[in-house]
């Protein structure tokens, strides 16, 4: 199976930053579109940003011009980094990945959430 390993999330000041990352480990053939989703307690998960193959971006308009995301094909790795922190971005974040096995079709991956947390 794919295993995606987040990294980087933990208590921030406001305005301060973070840079959270996504591993994704396995015999993997090529990741095309990857996204960071955040998931406040109650509520559905939301998408925050998204990144395809070919690094083409969207991002949800409440993280717009604070949150950049990125990706290394080689070291199969999603990034985001996230500037201007506020407390309303206190939430859990989760890396999604669309990947390919060799010898496998293609299915979507979770990771288990990393815990940001803004406050002073």
């Amino acid at each position: 199976q794919v295993h995606l390993v987040e990294s980087g999330g933990g208590l921030v000041q406001p305005g301060g930053s973070l840079r959270l990352s996504c591993a994704a480990s396995g015999s993997i053939f090529s990741i095309s579109a990857a996204g960071w989703y955040r998931q406040a307690a109650g509520k559905q998960r939301e998408l925050v940003a998204d990144i395809t193959d070919n690094g083409a971006t969207n991002y949800a308009d409440s993280v717009k011009g604070r949150f950049t995301i990125s990706r290394d094909n080689a070291k199969n790795t999603v990034y985001l980094q996230m500037n201007s922190l506020k407390p309303e971005d206190t939430v859990v974040y989760y890396c999604n990945a669309e990947v390919t096995l060799f010898g496998v079709t293609t299915s979507y991956y979770w990771g288990q959430g990393t815990q940001v947390t803004v406050s002073s």
